[in-house]
């Protein structure tokens, strides 16, 4: 072997080794400094973009739509970002896709049917996680309550500012078999969520029609 700086054939190898080196650290440390910028930029222009068009189609929210006491109550399931549901760049790319589609009377994603089930099941199988626990004391024998909920996706313009978002909706599947509210109004917690009845009004006719853009997600608790 040779040491850095003796001779092959008379020619200096150690030094030549030495400055290629350095050059291809400064190389990798100048990329990956631009990298960091470039992404760091990218993102705060992205985000910008989104606060201003108040389009948010990366991330998903799962919400429950429960009608109790007379009034129409809105709880979150989960929130997170599309890329952790649907664990696919095409199906995030139909996702954002059927969202841009949806307007402020039809919120209802117009989901191709040969992609429905395989979209809607994405998000069944993420919302699915949170109430194992009651399908495992049904099947311990312990006495549970079951629940069957209708799952659809919508991007609802929401407010007077409508906002774009991806919104998974769970509701009772009785409910879009005979929805009360057709041609009134439960009490409301929030004033925006007027725009949500709408939401299920447009639901329980869809599901008449075309009930494969639904899935039934069966709870026990």
């Amino acid at each position: 072997m040779f040491l850095f700086g003796q001779a092959i054939n008379g020619v200096e190898v150690g030094n030549e080794v030495t400055k290629r080196i350095i050059v291809t650290a400064a190389v990798a440390a100048i990329t990956s400094t631009v990298t960091f910028f470039a992404g760091r930029w990218y993102g705060r222009y992205k985000a910008s973009r989104q606060w201003h068009r108040k389009e948010f189609l990366d991330r998903i929210i799962v919400s429950l739509n429960i009608f109790a006491d007379g009034y129409l109550k809105i709880r979150t399931v989960l929130e997170r970002s599309v890329d952790e549901v649907f664990l696919n760049r095409m199906a995030v790319d139909k996702v954002e896709v059927a969202a841009r589609a949806t307007t402020v009377d039809n919120p209802i994603m117009p989901i191709p049917k040969a992609d429905r089930w395989f979209l809607l099941n994405f998000v069944l199988n993420a919302v699915a996680e949170h109430f194992v626990a009651g399908h495992i004391r049904q099947d311990a024998g312990e006495k549970v309550t079951v629940i069957r909920y209708a799952l659809f996706l919508t991007c609802e313009l929401v407010g007077d500012e409508r906002i774009r978002k991806v919104r998974a909706m769970l509701v009772r599947r009785d409910l879009l078999d005979n929805f009360p509210y057709m041609d009134s109004l439960p009490k409301l917690e929030n004033a925006w969520h007027e725009d949500r009845i709408r939401t299920l009004r447009r639901a329980a006719e869809l599901y008449k029609r075309e009930p494969d853009h639904f899935l039934i997600l069966e709870v026990c608790v």
